[in-house]
């Protein structure tokens, strides 16, 4: 609810001082101008009188933090006094010369709901305001992902509900310069009716603690889907980095700077990559004919988003063009058109007969061909491609880019020729255009709420550039540390999940094991936790469903960084090895009771050892207590080990007795692939 006015907005006129018409409607003609002059004076008053509005961050249902200093802040008219009352607290603040005001009220104990009142020229009033625990969200898409999609999710939302459980979905905005606000959103409770909205991750982190703690808990979710570390750091701390200063100094201005810059910049790249072939190329809708006219064209290698192959940043529309040659077997009669993926939409012709399209950057394209439409001889298929944003063209498997025919498959992966016919160029940057950018629109608005913590689940779309990782990481939490005010505040985190086929793992080797390497090493800062996901992955797909049990693992570490959980959570680890003869011995602490593997029976897997050639074989490991004995016969005299140690790490099966996996692990410090690596968009 809001002031007595009955206004459902942020605002509210006070009764005593209505909205003030416009003055083409207000002024009758005047014969006398000292009357005139009295009007536009009344006029120009009223105009410099500001609604009273909190922040876009605070509304109805919302939870502010227990225990600590609460800030409150917004706009009214300048230099007026207003009168704030929550929960039996009153105080008075004089509005500042930019009509900003921010009041501070001593620390609250968990509870509500509470009425909070701001009053002055109009009021404010916001009902149902629960003072628990808050904790951000941060990172990308397995934190953002919603609660509905997963593989409890049906269930989860059917379940009763606690409605002290509130979430703020801060709406995703990327910039150049600092904001001042968030854009409106509301606080939503979790009930049957919205709860599937809510970040997987954070619904069963905050359902757990509820149910040990017994208090309201306030999500905040800033996660924004596909996003580097990069974009979420503050300009101040991304100028001490060497790798990201460059980047940092060459932003324009504003938004609007940097769009007409990055316009300029995508065509000078676009010309320079089909030479003679200008964005305005006449009628685009004759490309899908069936005849040659794509000689002079550049070609994209299929499956492969075409960021990587010249045109980075490239979101718009780019047409792609084959030519394949049929016998009279395969031409005739009905076949079926298989296009892997298509990132993100696409309309297909194939001899210029129109056979399909459709939108969706994870969907596998399969369009039928009708009978008659292929021919003996050369044969065009012509695919229209509209990229929305991060990879544009085909993606996928290169075995799903194929012609199904009556006389068999035509495989379809390889060259195609490709056009560009437009440059999309959007009105604000997006989160990875730049580093800063989604610390601008999302983190600084928030400067002065407090929180209990930090939840983060990054470092999918860092895997390229993993070493750098580790100190952008660290340097990250601290300088949100100071910017909440805090410099104990838990940051908590999960460490990367398995993904990636198993036939494709390259024992010691890749760029999933170097970042997860990367993420870990967050924890020799204080009051930090890492929740491993090793066991959790999906090896087609990045998103692992199964959220309860990392929410679940984020809220043990949280009850132990609030002292509510004696034991530790974050699973076994190494503190030490040694070589004895032809084994390798590990040395691990935190092991909750014993190391076992996660399946009775199973043998021990995910070793790898290497001698001094570096040279990395799966090893036979065995326990002795809290040890792990490790030796191979191809190496004589071991002097490294490496556990879950690849992309996908689902065989790696060695858990505590508590059940928490031992996170991926080695023992020597040879350089990485990844080291050395600049950032770069």
């Amino acid at each position: 609810m809001r002031a007595s006015s009955g206004c459902t907005l942020r605002c509210a006129p006070s009764s005593a001082e209505p909205i003030a018409p416009l003055p083409h409607l207000l002024l009758p003609p005047m014969k006398n101008p000292l009357m005139f002059l009295a009007a536009a004076l009344a006029l120009a008053s009223s105009a410099a009188h500001a609604d009273v509005r909190l922040a876009e961050v605070f509304g109805e249902h919302m939870v502010l933090q227990r225990d600590r200093p609460l800030r409150l802040w917004g706009q009214a008219t300048p230099g007026k006094t207003l009168a704030v009352a929550l929960a039996g607290r009153r105080a008075q603040v004089k509005v500042g010369a930019s009509g900003r005001w921010q009041v501070q009220f001593p620390p609250l104990p968990a509870g509500g709901p509470h009425r909070l009142t701001v009053a002055g020229d109009g009021s404010v009033e916001l009902q149902d305001v629960l003072i628990g625990d808050v904790w951000l969200l941060g990172g990308q898409s397995n934190m953002e992902w919603p609660l509905a999609p997963t593989d409890t999710g049906p269930q989860d939302i059917a379940s009763p509900q606690n409605p002290q459980l509130r979430q703020l979905r801060v709406p995703l905005r990327a910039s150049l310069q600092p904001e001042a606000e968030i854009a409106p959103a509301p606080w939503v409770v979790a009930e049957p009716g919205r709860v599937g909205e809510f970040s997987a991750i954070g619904y069963h982190f905050a359902r757990r603690l509820q149910s040990v703690q017994g208090i309201p808990i306030g999500l905040v979710n800033v996660a924004w889907g596909g996003s580097m570390l990069e974009t979420w750091v503050r300009r101040d701390a991304a100028l001490q980095d060497p790798d990201l200063a460059p980047a940092v100094r060459a932003l324009p201005a504003d938004n609007a700077s940097y769009s007409t810059a990055l316009r300029q910049r995508l065509s000078a790249r676009v010309t320079v990559w089909q030479p003679g072939l200008p964005l305005d190329g006449g009628d685009a809708t004759g490309w899908s004919a069936a005849q040659d006219l794509d000689a002079a064209w550049p070609t994209l290698q299929a499956p492969g988003v075409w960021e990587g192959q010249g045109l980075a940043d490239l979101d718009g529309v780019v047409w792609l063009r084959k030519r394949i040659e049929l016998s009279p077997a395969q031409a005739a009669g009905a076949a079926e058109l298989h296009l892997a993926k298509v990132d993100d939409c696409d309309e297909v012709w194939v001899n210029s007969q129109r056979v399909g399209g459709q939108c969706g950057y994870d969907q596998p394209r399969r369009y039928a061909v009708p009978a008659g439409v292929l021919r003996p001889g050369a044969n065009w298929i012509a695919v229209r491609v509209t990229d929305t944003g991060g990879g544009g063209g085909f993606h996928g498997d290169a075995a799903a880019m194929r012609l199904d025919t009556a006389a068999g498959s035509v495989p379809l992966a390889g060259l195609w020729r490709a056009r560009v016919e437009k440059i999309t160029v959007a009105d604000q940057p997006t989160a990875n255009d730049a580093p800063t950018l989604a610390h601008n629109g999302l983190i600084a608005p928030l400067h002065g709420l407090s929180v209990r913590g930090v939840l983060w689940y990054q470092g999918e779309s860092n895997v390229w550039r993993a070493e750098a990782y580790a100190g952008t990481f660290r340097r990250l939490i601290q300088d949100w540390r100071g910017q909440f005010g805090d410099a104990k505040l838990p940051f908590l985190f999960v460490q990367l999940a398995s993904f990636l086929p198993l036939a494709d793992n390259q024992p010691g080797a890749g760029g999933w094991p170097e970042l997860r390497e990367a993420q870990a090493a967050a924890l020799t800062l204080p009051h930090t936790g890492m929740a491993t996901a090793i066991d959790v992955g999906d090896a087609n797909d990045i998103h692992p469903r199964n959220k309860r049990t990392l929410g679940e693992r984020l809220a043990a570490l949280a009850l132990r960084e609030l002292g509510l959980r004696g034991a530790p959570a974050g699973g076994p680890r190494v503190i030490g090895h040694e070589t004895r003869g032809d084994t390798l011995v590990l040395r691990l602490a935190d092991t909750a009771g014993g190391l076992r593997p996660a399946r009775a029976g199973e043998p021990l897997r995910g070793f790898l050892v290497a001698g001094a050639d570096r040279r990395w074989v799966p090893a036979e490991a065995r326990l002795e207590g809290d040890r792990i004995v490790l030796r191979s016969a191809a190496v004589a005299q071991p002097v490294a080990a490496r556990y879950a140690w690849v992309n996908n790490t689902s065989e790696a099966n060695v858990v505590g007795g508590d059940g928490l996996p031992l996170p991926p692990l080695r023992t020597d410090r040879w350089p990485l692939e990844s080291a050395g690596r600049k950032y770069g968009p």
